[in-house]
């Protein structure tokens, strides 16, 4: 079926610096470079109230920042050898870069911190010896690309990130991301850092998801983090800019897919199979992991890696051991196997068909962390669109067989089931309908793509796919499965019309997402339906 992409931007759990772990807090930079952030940031305080931010202020920082670095080059090139010769300028250079922090309170005056060329300077210093100074630019464009701090400053946030984008800052980022150790608590934080810097970037400029990903080895080292056993802060936040790198992207997804993403998602996932996440960050991080699993299955080739890897027999084995994981298994089932018969073969011969219609019976697992108030209904809606996918990719033979006589076994339970569901959808349909019409009414205009959109959010994309299955059932020619459809219909005071209708409006609104030939497929098997019935 069409599938969504997985929505992983706008996540309610998505960290603020003040979410951070304990140990994240340490001050930052240690031995020379160590100093006590509280007090710095009691002194930036009291210099905040006695000096206006203001253009006179920002070159006045620039300068001091300019004097100090040059100072420490000299003093680096004089006493290479000799650390405590330059020490004090490291400290003071430091210092300054703590002050610019400031600017974050201005982001008005970026613009003008571009112009006066102080971007290269700044991004050279992530290529510091002193791994320390490296750290203190990272949280300075962190703090400078906040998200709080650009709301409402659309310009002078695009004048700085295009002008970091310009001056390297990714590759930058990334380099230094690869020498961070995070046995160590500074460097830790600045991991996470880098990766909040990276996400911030992304949300001012989209273009740099797929740059990122072109220009340097972030896929690589996120990879790696992700195949880490044990749980971290940032191994969860390393799943979450995975998910928002493979969102809207197909070149990213294609790519992750060359390097074993695949592979690395499922054995991934595969820790959770007979176990549930141990806390509620623990929890967000299979969420993401699976996000990126369904993106990742968009592409063609990704479906294949998938069913190669023998992602539907994990997804099965997820499902029938009945932990958290339970939803998100059927979710990248029903992404892998859309459009994509080999894994809807895969699904029969592994025998899934009687799992997948436990669920779509609503034996459905009940545990702690599937309070939300959705779980059951956006179960409900998957399941549907899996058996849609399943009746698509499995045309004739024996699998088709062996589909169909899920729905005449225990006396037609499944096609109870499946008016049951068609009533429920189609009563929610009309009350949005009679919804939008009162507002309507009420002289608030709404064009028809709008009130079509509404319905579809409201249920009727579920309502097309339930029409879609009784098509098929209705196509299969059994005499028994034919006779309890119209009986059920006729017990609700509903006819064949009524779904031909809904599949004639789904008929007519079919897209050409996947080309104009996919598009005149689909129509014409919807077609065959109506005539049908």
């Amino acid at each position: 079926m069409d599938m969504e992409v997985p929505d992983t931007r706008d996540r309610s759990f998505k960290r603020k610096r003040d979410d951070l772990p304990d140990s994240y807090s340490a001050s930052n930079g240690s031995g020379s470079g160590g100093v006590d952030l509280s007090l710095l940031e009691a002194v930036e305080r009291s210099q905040g109230t006695a000096e206006v931010l203001d253009l006179k202020t920002l070159k006045k920082l620039v300068l001091a920042l300019e004097r100090r670095l040059k100072e420490n080059i000299e003093a680096r090139l004089k006493y290479p050898d000799q650390p405590e010769r330059f020490a004090d300028s490291e400290i003071e250079l430091h210092e300054e870069l703590q002050k610019l922090k400031v600017l974050a309170g201005g982001p008005e005056l970026y613009p003008d911190l571009v112009s006066l060329n102080t971007i290269p300077s700044i991004l050279g210093l992530l290529s510091h010896e002193n791994t320390d100074i490296a750290i203190d630019v990272v949280q300075l464009l962190q703090d400078l690309t906040d998200e709080d701090v650009l709301e409402d400053n659309d310009e002078p946030a695009r004048v700085l990130v295009d002008a970091l984008v310009e001056n390297n800052v990714l590759e930058l980022l990334v380099q230094n991301l690869h020498r961070l150790s995070e046995s160590d608590p500074d460097e830790m934080a600045a991991v996470y850092n880098t990766l909040a810097t990276i996400e911030n970037l992304i949300e001012v400029k989209p273009a740099v998801a797929e740059l990122v990903c072109e220009k340097t080895k972030l896929f690589r080292w996120l990879l790696t983090k992700i195949r880490q056993k044990e749980f971290d802060g940032n191994k969860q936040y390393a799943s979450e800019i995975l998910a928002i790198l493979l969102q809207n992207s197909k070149a990213n997804q294609k790519k992750l897919g060359q390097m074993n993403g695949v592979d690395v998602m499922l054995q991934a996932v595969a820790m959770y199979k007979s176990k549930d996440p141990k806390t509620q960050d623990e929890e967000e991080m299979l969420e993401n992991l699976f996000d990126c699993l369904c993106c990742l299955v968009m592409p063609l080739e990704n479906k294949e890696r998938f069913v190669k890897a023998e992602g539907v027999e994990l997804m099965i084995i997820i499902m029938k051991q009945k932990k958290s994981a339970y939803g998100s298994a059927i979710r990248a089932l029903d992404f892998a196997m859309t459009k994509y018969p080999p894994a809807c073969e895969r699904f029969v011969d592994v025998l899934g068909l009687k799992t997948a219609f436990a669920t779509f019976m609503g034996k459905i697992p009940q545990y702690r962390k599937n309070k939300k108030e959705r779980y059951q209904e956006d179960l409900e809606e998957r399941i549907i669109s899996l058996i849609a996918s399943l009746f698509d990719g499995i045309s004739r033979g024996s699998r088709r067989d062996r589909l169909l006589s899920k729905f005449v076994e225990n006396e037609y339970e499944k096609i109870d089931r499946l008016v049951e569901l068609y009533v429920r959808y189609a009563d929610r349909v009309k009350a949005e309908m009679e919804r939008l019409n009162q507002l309507e009414f009420d002289d608030l205009e709404i064009d028809e793509d709008e009130r079509y959109n509404r319905r579809l959010e409201s249920g009727l994309y579920t309502l097309q796919l339930i029409a879609v299955i009784l098509g098929h059932l209705w196509c299969s020619e059994h005499a028994g499965m034919r006779a309890r459809i119209e009986q059920l219909l006729k017990l609700q005071k509903l006819s064949k019309e009524d779904v031909k209708d809904i599949l004639q409006e789904y008929h007519d609104n079919i897209g050409d997402l996947d080309g104009p030939d996919e598009k005149e497929r689909a129509q014409t098997k919807i077609q065959k339906f109506i005539s049908a019935l």
